[in-house]
């Protein structure tokens, strides 16, 4: 198997089935423990390999401990991991909320789906799917030397795309998508509620509302836009003044609502906080019910130009802290934006490599600048790519697989 341009292996599922639950043939789980090897050698046939007991262990290998971190092996178990049945000590815990849901420029997740971290990875190459898994815990849970025989497979199949839940010492949890928010919602710290994940087979196209920036561009680029009215819609509004609810009722709904204030350079035709006022205003209009199940997104990006003042405002009525989210070269940093958000893990690629000072120099530099500086969604484009787990995306030049 031909390793990817980042030092990956290339994977591929079965089909696009929802994994969540056991499959269950009277009463018995199919197919039992057992070792799975098909022919490497088959054109279009996924790979699988199921470790059993029949090559690692005799009698059968017991199941995977809850009081032992199944990401490093420690003792001090501070809870349950919530995709694979196995404990999580603090740390791992720590790394998986930053990581988890951060994604390379590949479009592929950057980190191993167990321990959020590895070096070398293999990639399920589903287009349906985008995580990861590292040698090390491959080898250490599935059984040992099972990286080197994916390795020797045209295709292989990822654990959480298998029609049936183990491998070796590792097991998908039944519900992980339903476990995985609550394991959000309980450990991470932060005043937004996470949504829960999207079987594939239920992903639908995204409806975009986009204040003030167009972010046609980026999402297109993406996948998550294409021509065509069922391949995902995007209204934009440069001016909402005269907007009302009725408005927003008749164009929508939406899952992602998008504002940001002029990139600096271009000519703002209202004053700064303005843009925070309309876009909050506008987004309690686009919101879906309290209670409803529905995963909502929104997103404000500010270009440098709101005062410390309207930072404080935006702050409050958006009710979660900003990232800074920074362009740099070497040493040098180009540009930065402002960001707040509830799309997962955009907290984690804030960078603080500048005081709020040389911010505001740079702003200065970026306004005397000719061209204007780039629009403030080339920089929080990535930030989009954890949708993939909520809504159908398509054929993009992203990954290889595509």
């Amino acid at each position: 198997m031909a390793l990817s341009p980042r030092g990956t292996l290339n994977l591929e599922t079965l089909d696009g089935s929802d994994p969540d639950s056991a499959l269950l043939l009277d009463g018995e789980q199919w197919p039992p423990p057992c070792e799975i090897l098909l022919d490497p050698e088959a054109e279009h046939s996924p790979d699988i390999i199921l470790v059993g007991s029949s090559e690692l262990s005799s009698p059968p290998s017991p199941g995977p401990r809850r009081d032992v971190c199944i990401c490093c092996g420690s003792l001090q178990v501070h809870t349950q991991h919530p995709l694979f049945e196995g404990g999580m000590c603090a740390p791992c815990k720590d790394k998986f909320l930053e990581c988890l849901f951060l994604y390379d420029d590949d479009g592929y997740q950057s980190y191993c789906s167990i321990c959020c971290a590895g070096e070398t990875l293999l990639i399920c190459e589903n287009p349906d799917c985008t995580r990861c898994y590292c040698f090390e815990c491959v080898d250490t849970l599935v059984g040992p030397g099972t990286s080197e025989k994916v390795h020797a497979m045209s295709n292989w199949v990822c654990f959480l795309c298998l029609p049936f839940p183990r491998s070796g010492l590792l097991q998908r949890r039944r519900k992980w998508r339903s476990g995985l928010k609550a394991f959000y919602d309980r450990e991470a710290e932060s005043p937004l509620e996470m949504y829960k994940t999207v079987p594939v087979w239920k992903r639908e196209p995204i409806r975009v509302l986009s204040l003030f920036g167009n972010i046609k561009k980026e999402l297109t680029s993406l996948g998550f836009l294409e021509d065509g009215s069922k391949r995902g819609r995007l209204k934009h509004l440069d001016d909402v003044t005269n907007v009302v609810r009725r408005d927003v009722d008749e164009w929508g709904p939406f899952d992602l609502t998008y504002g940001s204030t002029p990139a600096l350079g271009h000519t703002c035709d209202h004053p700064p906080g303005w843009y925070v006022y309309q876009f909050h205003r506008i987004l309690q209009y686009a919101r879906p019910p309290p209670g409803s199940p529905q995963p909502f997104f929104w997103m404000f990006v500010d270009n440098l130009v709101l005062t410390e003042e309207d930072l404080d405002v935006a702050t409050r009525f958006l009710e979660t802290d900003p990232v800074t989210i920074q362009d740099v070269h070497g040493r040098t940093v180009q540009n930065a934006v402002h960001v707040w958000s509830n799309i997962p893990a955009v907290k984690s690629r804030h960078s603080a490599l500048v005081s709020q000072e040389e911010l505001f120099l740079l702003a200065q530099d970026r306004q005397r600048m000719k061209p204007p500086a780039q629009s403030p969604a080339t920089l929080v484009k990535n930030c989009f790519l954890p949708l993939r787990e909520y809504f159908k995306y398509f054929s993009t030049g992203l990954t290889s697989s595509l």
